[in-house]
């Protein structure tokens, strides 16, 4: 049977539509509503936040690093300024895709791939967000027009003039003045992030290092107005940054050069101080380095040759070169000895050439092998006489002589502001049993005598322990600052001078000194007699190579590079000490035929003047009837 067909009500479908519209329209208004009031928040509760997100994108802090000191030598002649120079620079968060960019730059500027290497990995060294990193120091005129000509192709590339460290006088100063050179990861996790903040170079070596703080300065700021692309358009605030302090070093750039042509050109060291004030005026280390190719980044090839070399000019003997010092010490003996009551001026010792410890076979030989027969102590200087020596070591003991000898310097970083010295080594019963577990033997105290065995020393220590004899024990470190901003430096841990039980005997020491190179039986009286004035030194030898027992030296047989080291060490004027010299010339062999005439050209740089006579400062005062004494 068919249904019934259902009519529609249409009454009933309008209230089930009305009731959706206004549904819908309640949901619309509810919308609408938090909308209103997002924007609300957005607009009145949190302003002042999204106005500052705001001025912060339009407005940027900048970092103004502060212009380095300068270093000057003691005559004011500028050792180390600061540059005008252009470069290139990078800033990775606005450059997108900045190893594309850094193609784009090799491209345009027709660099090299090893350049491409380099610039890769000073963008990817540490730094701090939107902060700039140079890749290419000292553009041309033609690779600035370059860039312009090619911005659209490298954003975030910008070229930006700076100041940057250069050093006219080359490679005369490279071990002493040091350099600067690019700040690494480790170096800027250990720099105050505030001040080093847009300073892209810090002292990797000597004076540059060690007064770092003193001669970077404070840093500065300028608040600036960028567009969308981060360029600058206008400076809103300034606050200038304080400038390093300029320092005046001791070193004398006449003298410096005139040590270096003393050496010419053999390897080795020369230190020349002035004894009553510390001041180092000359410090020589050949050969030497440009310290200008480390600062705006050296290249591989550049430094493998530098670091490869045989001669090792990166190496600064000065400082770091450890050399056994031979007859060189044996003053400083002679006052130990006095002092300690094991030798008088008049003790005397037969030598036949040799010396034995008691009830001992092996013979401690005398570089004269024939033998000097009776030595007195000043002979003994003079003539370098190692039996004497031997003699009296033995009598002297390890103990003793590790006490006197340290008070000299030996075995200790003596220099008040050259962080690279090494402390060099004297050793005695506790360090060898400590490095070898064994005891002390007496025939190692009776090598030592004469400077030789497990003894070594730098040529600054050995300059330091003669200036201590030319001022009779009055310690004064030495240093190469000679003024900080006008300011002399302070010595923070002054060493105690050396006080003897008579001070004549110092008198003693410098009296055999002078006999080396004024007495009838000096080693260096060759020297001595071609001298304007008064020269107390004394000679030594290194050895490179032991030799066997019963064996003589004879450099025919060796290798260049393994023969004898030579060493000479001096103060002069006799009367009135101006000047303290180490010399030490790798493979010389001879101390008093090679090392002194090198120390004698320097003094003579120093005290005499172009006449060739002694300078009027220097000169012996007059006597009562006007004679020179």
């Amino acid at each position: 049977m068919p249904q019934p067909i259902q009519l529609k009500d249409h009454e009933k479908d309008a209230i089930l539509v009305r009731r959706r519209v206004l549904v819908g329209l309640v949901l619309v208004l509810l919308l609408i509503g938090v909308l209103a009031a997002r924007m609300y928040y957005l607009q009145v509760v949190q302003f002042e936040y999204h106005s500052t997100l705001s001025e912060n994108n339009r407005v940027h802090v900048q970092p103004i690093p502060p212009n380095r000191g300068l270093i000057f030598d003691r005559q004011g002649r500028v050792i180390a300024d600061n540059r005008p120079s252009f470069s290139l620079t990078v800033t990775r968060e606005r450059a997108g895709d900045w190893k594309r960019v850094l193609d784009s730059v090799v491209e345009v500027l027709g660099l090299s791939e090893e350049d491409r290497v380099l610039f890769e990995k000073r963008v990817l060294q540490g730094r701090r967000p939107f902060e700039p990193v140079p890749i290419l120091y000292e553009l041309s005129e033609e690779q600035i027009a370059r860039v312009a000509v090619n911005q659209f192709r490298l954003p975030g590339v910008e070229v930006a003039a700076q100041l940057v460290r250069h050093y006219p006088q080359g490679a005369h100063f490279a071990h002493s003045v040091g350099y600067v050179g690019r700040i690494n990861e480790q170096e800027l996790k250990q720099l105050d992030p505030v001040n080093y903040s847009g300073t892209h170079h810090i002292g990797k070596t000597g004076i540059e290092k060690f007064y770092e703080d003193v001669l970077h300065g404070q840093v500065g700021y300028e608040e600036v107005e960028t567009n969308a692309r981060g360029r600058v358009l206008r400076v809103l605030k300034r606050t200038d940054p304080v400038p390093g302090k300029d320092i005046t070093l001791s070193l004398d750039l006449d003298l410096q050069e005139a040590a270096e042509q003393a050496l010419g050109g053999r390897r080795g060291a020369i230190v020349a101080l002035l004894p009553n004030s510390g001041e180092v005026v000359a410090m020589v280390s050949q050969p030497s380095f440009n310290p200008n190719l480390f600062v705006t980044g050296i290249s591989f090839k550049d430094y493998g040759e530098l670091r490869d070399s045989i001669d090792r000019p990166l190496y600064n003997r000065v400082l770091r070169g450890l050399y056994p010092p031979g007859s060189t010490i044996k003053p400083m003996m002679a006052v130990a000895g006095l002092d300690a009551g094991v030798i008088t001026p008049t003790s005397r010792v037969f030598d036949p050439g040799f010396f034995q410890l008691p009830n001992v076979q092996h013979k401690y030989r005398n570089w004269n092998r024939s033998g000097d027969g009776w030595v007195n102590l000043d002979l003994a200087i003079a003539r370098s006489n190692d039996t004497y020596f031997y003699d009296m070591a033995h009598k002297l003991g390890i103990d003793r002589m590790h006490d006197y000898m340290t008070r000299f310097g030996l075995g200790q970083r003596v220099s008040l502001d050259m962080f690279e010295e090494t402390a060099g080594l004297m050793p005695s019963r506790e360090w060898k049993r400590a490095r070898y577990r064994q005891s002390w033997y007496p025939g190692e105290t009776v090598i030592l005598g004469i400077g030789q065995g497990y003894m070594q020393a730098t040529p600054l220590q050995l300059a330091q322990a003669t200036a201590l004899v030319a001022t009779r024990g009055k310690w004064i470190r030495p240093h190469l600052a000679r003024s900080i901003a006008g300011e002399p430096p302070r010595d923070p841990n002054p060493l105690p001078d050396i006080e003897l039980r008579d001070p004549r005997y110092w008198d003693y020491a410098a009296h055999g000194m002078e006999q080396v190179l004024h007495g009838p039986r000096g080693t260096a009286r060759k020297v001595g007699d071609a001298s304007a004035y008064r020269i107390a030194g004394k000679s030594g030898t290194a050895q490179v190579v032991a030799i066997r027992q019963g064996e003589k030296y004879d450099s025919a047989k060796l290798a260049e590079r393994h023969r004898d080291h030579a060493l000479f060490v001096a103060f002069a004027p006799v009367h009135d000490p101006q000047i303290a010299v180490a010399v030490m010339v790798e493979n010389g062999e001879s101390g008093s035929g090679v090392a002194a005439p090198v120390a004698k050209m320097v003094m003579d740089a120093w005290l005499l003047d172009e006449d060739g006579k002694l300078k009027a400062e220097f000169a012996p005062p007059l006597t009562a009837d006007g004679e020179k004494p």
